[in-house]
Formats: structure tokens, C-alpha cells, sequence
């Protein structure tokens, strides 16, 4: 099974970080696949991704209008960068997208 690990941000870091969250965990169970979402909002980061889900992950995605907290855990990895209006609007796209990365 794909594992895909995703961060979503927004400025407010209230509604559309957790609309976009809610999205792609949607999408990607639709797909059958293992997916993390960490939530990085107005109340801190949600739901934090590990490093040993970091390294195991076949994609990884930032929906964010907003700089990633502890960006440096992702170092080694190809980020898949979108809007979080595009995870809440087509979250099955962006989760293929990251994939064929």
C-alpha cells in the first residue's frame, strides 16, 4: 500500500487548513491508500508526522499558503507544493500528482 504523508497551512490557519486536511484523508482512503495529514494552524501543529513516516512515505504534499514549521524534517524527500484550495477542490489530482513525482 502507498503511504503518503501531506502538511496543510493556511495564514488564519483556522478553516480551510482543516477543510484541505479533511480532503485529501478522504481522497486518499478513496484510492486505498495509507495517508498522514499534520495539520499546522492557528492552535499549532495537529497531528505531527513523524520522522520514521517521513522516511517511509511514497509522496509527500504541502497544501499551504504559509511557511512550513519544521520544514527541515522533509530534506530528503520531492515535495509536492499546491494550494490549499486546490487539495479542498481536486484532493484525488494532487495526491496522483505527488505520486508520479
Amino acid at each position: 500500500m502507498k503511504k503518503i504523508v501531506a502538511i496543510t497551512a493556511c495564514p488564519t490557519g483556522i478553516a480551510h487548513t482543516f477543510m484541505a486536511a479533511k480532503a485529501l484523508e478522504t481522497a486518499g482512503k478513496k484510492l486505498n491508500y495509507d495517508i498522514k495529514v499534520e495539520t499546522q494552524g492557528a492552535t499549532g501543529i495537529k497531528n505531527k508526522i513523524t520522522v520514521q513516516e517521513i522516511a517511509d512515505a511514497d509522496a509527500v504534499i504541502f497544501a499551504v499558503e504559509t511557511k512550513v514549521r519544521e520544514e527541515e524534517r522533509f530534506k530528503d524527500k520531492i515535495i509536492h507544493k499546491i494550494s490549499v484550495k486546490e487539495a479542498i477542490k481536486n484532493a484525488e489530482k494532487a495526491i496522483n500528482d505527488a505520486l508520479a513525482l
